[in-house]
């Protein structure tokens, strides 16, 4: 039988999974009539001040921007508009959100690949930020400014050396081309930025060091260039490191429904995660280097930008399914829940969300703790490839019909980056819970629906 792997949670997430608290999470499926995500701003808040507060033990002036493709919920990018942060975003969609949230265009960072026409206009308008991923971007970008007459500002994306195949950045020959044409006028180069795949704290300081001395030879052409983006790649640590390694030495293709195989799985633990990450990298020396990256920074009079999105989510929400039937099959149970794969969204890159989701019984009078009992988790609809969980989660109780399963830390980009209305089931709607208006142990917290449509 598979090992468990156990989330890590908060007091918070706790208190809703133990009596009294669990009538609430039941209450809000019964009143919602299916699944649902509940979102906790304060654990974003926290975060957003431990990434604050990195910056500010290593003496770094840094800016904390937050990738609004991880969630779309309105309470997030609403509290980091009370909080001052910045909000990266990479659509129309997205900017009109942050602004109606009340992040100024100033505050605003606009990334992806080939931004179209209306996105560019705006973001020239609202002295947005603009990531720069191509020559020819960076020749809409200074039509469009002429056209409105107003300065652009631009950060110049690098392509990584370690990733010359990626369609994202420009090259060497191209970053020489785009600082020649920024100093053409109605065009302000603010610096230069990058996105990595992974978490390499070494390979990120060593980019990060190279895009300070871009920043002083674009100095040296009359050029302002004073920030860094280094972009997101923060991890989150789900589960403790014994359980992840147990989880690696012990799984077969036997303990997942079909046996079922996955050609890899995101880094569940990382003893360095969250804004211990940021802190690492600023103390970190680059290659040829004899100083830190926090150093090299504070010398050449560089802000550092980060742009985390699953980090700032870390711990902020949880996705709740109800057991609409169980069937046992060889040996184990196969559960259904009223919802689908497509609310977990690790599926999209071909893995699984690993982390075991918690049994939150219903009133019932059967409870034993005689288990474990295996179980994977199947959607409500008609695809045999649609499960939530193809792992058999040794469940500490057998679950039943009506009780609600409740998958832990799924706010960074689980909840809604590939959902679908399939089969006419209704999109899951996010609750914002917060805690009461007295700090009175017998008041239950206090939920909202969020106002993202």
């Amino acid at each position: 039988m598979t090992t468990a792997l156990p989330s890590h949670t908060t007091d918070e997430v706790r208190a809703l999974l133990e009596p009294p608290g669990r009538s609430l999470l039941h209450e809000l499926g019964h009143g919602l009539g299916g699944p649902y995500h509940a979102l906790f701003p304060r654990r974003f808040d926290a975060n957003a001040a431990a990434f604050r507060e990195a910056f500010a033990s290593a003496g770094v002036d840094g800016r904390v921007y937050y990738a609004k493709k991880a969630n779309k919920a309105s309470v997030f990018v609403e509290r980091a508009a009370v909080a001052g942060l910045g909000v990266d975003v990479a659509s129309h969609g997205e900017l009109r959100e942050a602004l109606a949230a009340g992040v100024r265009g100033t505050d605003l960072v606009i990334t992806g690949p080939a931004k179209d026409a209306h996105l560019l206009r705006v973001s020239v308008l609202h002295g947005a930020l603009i990531a720069v991923d191509a020559l020819d971007e960076l020749d809409h970008v200074l039509a469009l400014a002429r056209e409105l007459d107003r300065t652009a500002q631009v950060l110049l994306r690098l392509l990584p050396p370690g990733q010359p195949h990626s369609r994202f950045g420009l090259d060497d020959t191209e970053t020489a081309t785009a600082l020649g044409r920024c100093r053409t006028g109605h065009v302000d180069l603010a610096g230069f930025s990058f996105h990595l795949s992974g978490y390499d704290i070494q390979e990120r300081a060593d980019l990060a060091a190279r895009a300070v001395r871009l920043c002083a030879h674009a100095r040296t052409l009359g050029l302002r260039a004073d920030r860094v983006s280094v972009g997101g790649g923060f991890a989150v640590d789900y589960v403790g490191a014994d359980d992840w390694r147990r989880f690696h030495e012990s799984t077969r293709p036997e303990h997942f429904h079909r046996n079922k195989t996955f050609s890899g799985y995101y880094p569940y633990h990382s003893p360095v995660a969250g804004a211990d990450a940021l802190a690492a990298l600023l103390a970190s020396t680059p290659a040829d280097e004899t100083s830190s990256l926090a150093d090299l920074v504070r010398q050449a009079g560089v802000t550092l930008l980060v742009e985390p999105g699953r980090a700032l989510l870390d711990q902020a929400g949880c996705s709740v399914f109800r057991v609409q039937g169980v069937k046992e099959r060889d040996g184990y149970d196969i559960l259904t829940v009223d919802g689908s794969s497509l609310s977990l969204s690790e599926q999209w890159f071909e893995s699984e969300f690993l982390p075991d989701p918690v049994v939150v019984p219903a009133d019932r009078a059967d409870l034993a703790d005689a288990g474990p009992y295996p179980a994977c988790v199947g959607a409500a609809t008609c695809l045999e490839s649609d499960l939530l969980t193809w792992r058999k989660i040794p469940f500490p109780v057998r679950p039943a019909t009506g009780d609600l399963l409740v998958y832990l830390n799924t706010a960074g980009y689980q909840m809604d980056s590939n959902e679908s209305p399939f089969h006419e089931l209704p999109l899951p709607p996010k609750v914002v819970v917060e805690p009461p208006a007295h700090d009175s142990p017998s008041v239950r917290p206090r939920w909202r629906l969020d106002r993202h449509p």
